[in-house]
C-alpha cells in the first residue's frame, strides 16, 4: 500500500524504514529536508509540502500523521483535511488526547474523510522488534488499513501463547488490536502511558531504597554499600519484576551508576495528567497512578536518586537507549 509519513522524528522515520521492508510505498514529509533526504535515499518517496503530500498519490489518499501531541498536530490534520477528498485517511500515530481524536473524527466525517488513532509503542527499537498498536476508528476502514498495522506489528514472535485464550481474531497475539470507535485507540495506550508512570515509579522509588542504605545516619554495621548495576542485572534474570523497565534500568546504571549526569527533574508528557483525569471521571480509585505523577511534578523542586533514575530512563542514557513511547 502507498501512505505518506508525516513527521520524520525517530518513531516516525523508523516506522516509514520499517514499512518499506514490508514491501508499501512511502511519501516522506518533515520540516527538516535533511530527514526527507535521508529517507529518500533508503527509497521513499520525498514532498517538500502537504499540498506535495497529496499530488503524490492516484486514488485514494492515506496520510500518518507522527508529530508531537498538540499545536504540531492539531494544525497538520486541519491542513490535510483541507486537502483531503471523500475516502481518504487520515492517522494519528501520535500521542494525542483521546477527546481531541473523538472532535477530529467528527470533522473529518463532515467532509467524507476517515479518521483513526494509533496509539504507538516500540521506541526507536521498534524499527526491529516491531510496534505495538492500539487502534480506533471505523472498523471497515481499519480492516482495510490491516496490511499496514499487520507490517508495523511486532507478529507472534517467540512470546509463548497464553493457555486457555480464546478470540476471534489473533491481532492481539499479533502486537494490535482494533480498541474501538476513534478515540478508543489513544484512550487504551493513554492508560498504558499512566501503568508506565507508575510501573517506573516503583523502580525508581526501589533504587533509591537501595542507594539509601549505605547513609551515614544509619547505624554502622547496618550500613551495606550496595552495587545497583549488579542487582538490576540479577533481577533481569528470572525474577518476577523483570521486564524491558528493568532492562533500561539496567543499561543506565552500568554506563553512569551515579546517575551525575541527569538533573532528575522529570519531564510529563500529559498523559499521566489524562489518564488520572479519566480516572475521576469514572470515580475510579488510581492511588499509584496518581501518586507516580505526583512525583514526577515534585521532582521539578526537590529531586532524588530515584528521580535522577527516572530522568535517565525518560530521556535516554548518553545515546546508548531511549525510552519506549
Amino acid at each position: 500500500m502507498r501512505l505518506a509519513i508525516i513527521g520524520l522524528g525517530r518513531m516516525g522515520s523508523n516506522i516509514a524504514r520499517r514499512l518499506m521492508q514490508g514491501g508499501h510505498d512511502v511519501v516522506a514529509f518533515d520540516l527538516n529536508p535533511a530527514s526527507i533526504a535521508q529517507l529518500a535515499k533508503e527509497g521513499a518517496v520525498g514532498a517538500d509540502s502537504l499540498e506535495e503530500v497529496a499530488a503524490k498519490f492516484d486514488g485514494p489518499r492515506i496520510f500518518w500523521v507522527m508529530l508531537p501531541a498538540g499545536g504540531p498536530t492539531e494544525t497538520t490534520i486541519a491542513t490535510l483535511r483541507d486537502l483531503a477528498q471523500a475516502g481518504d485517511v487520515i492517522i494519528d500515530g501520535g500521542n494525542s488526547f483521546f477527546k481531541d481524536d473523538v472532535r477530529r473524527a467528527r470533522e473529518c466525517a463532515a467532509r467524507g474523510v476517515h479518521y483513526v488513532d494509533v496509539g504507538t509503542s516500540g521506541g526507536v527499537w521498534g524499527l526491529e522488534r516491531g510496534y505495538c498498536l492500539m487502534i480506533g476508528g471505523d472498523s471497515d476502514v481499519v480492516n482495510r488499513l490491516d496490511p499496514i498495522f499487520a507490517t508495523l506489528a511486532p507478529g507472534l514472535g517467540t512470546i509463548p501463547r497464553t493457555a486457555g485464550r480464546e478470540a476471534t481474531n489473533d491481532r492481539a497475539e499479533r502486537g494490535y488490536i482494533h480498541a474501538g470507535p476513534a478515540g478508543a485507540g489513544h484512550f487504551v495506550k493513554m492508560v498504558h502511558n499512566g501503568i508506565e508512570y507508575g510501573l517506573m515509579q516503583a523502580y525508581a522509588e526501589g533504587f533509591d531504597i537501595l542507594s539509601g542504605r549505605s547513609s551515614d545516619k544509619l547505624p554502622e554495621d547496618e550500613r551495606f554499600s550496595l552495587n545497583l548495576p549488579d542487582i538490576a542485572e540479577v533481577w533481569r534474570r528470572g525474577s518476577v519484576i523483570s521486564s524491558w523497565l528493568l532492562d533500561l534500568c539496567a543499561i543506565g546504571l552500568a554506563h553512569d551508576p551515579a546517575l551525575e549526569h541527569f538533573s532528575g527533574q522529570v519531564a510529563d508528557s500529559g498523559e499521566g495528567q489524562w489518564t488520572v483525569d479519566a480516572a475521576m471521571e469514572e470515580a475510579v480509585p488510581a492511588n499509584v497512578l496518581t501518586a507516580a505523577l505526583f512525583a514526577r511534578y515534585r521532582s521539578r523542586v526537590d529531586s532524588t536518586f530515584g528521580d535522577k533514575l527516572l530522568s535517565a530512563m525518560r530521556f535516554g542514557f548518553g545515546g546508548h537507549v531511549e525510552m519506549p513511547q
